[in-house]
């Protein structure tokens, strides 16, 4: 089995994990330990999980474990769009880390498929 980083939607799953740890860098004071913390760990957890599933050796285990990370994009959307209502972060910026989250879904759910192809 590959390298967790080798995998296409861990280095996407990254990379919006280091977008997000900057954006919220920008978050008001009072938001920094709250919604910023949520959100850091939301977004932290869709690579976490995939490198820890990648880790586990077992198809089965792997698969697990992106689902969690799947459930970790959606948590994360839902930050995103609070952080936006809150007035927190620009539309056009909420749009483009949007669009990562549903790039990265995406990526999970056609990983996630092949795997349950594979193992049935």
């Amino acid at each position: 089995m590959e390298s967790f980083t080798k995998l296409d939607v861990w280095q996407k799953a990254h990379d919006l994990t280091l977008s997000i740890y900057q954006l919220t860098k920008d978050f008001p004071k009072n938001e920094k330990y709250r919604l910023g913390d949520q959100l850091r760990r939301s977004v932290a957890s869709i690579p976490a999980n995939i490198a820890e599933g990648r880790g586990r050796g077992s198809e089965k285990e792997f698969l697990r474990f992106l689902k969690i990370s799947r459930g970790s994009v959606e948590e994360t959307k839902y930050h995103l769009l609070l952080a936006s209502d809150l007035d927190y972060l620009k539309e056009e910026r909420y749009l483009e880390l949007r669009e990562q989250c549903n790039e990265v879904g995406k990526m999970l759910n056609g990983l996630i498929s092949k795997i349950n192809e594979d193992i049935e």
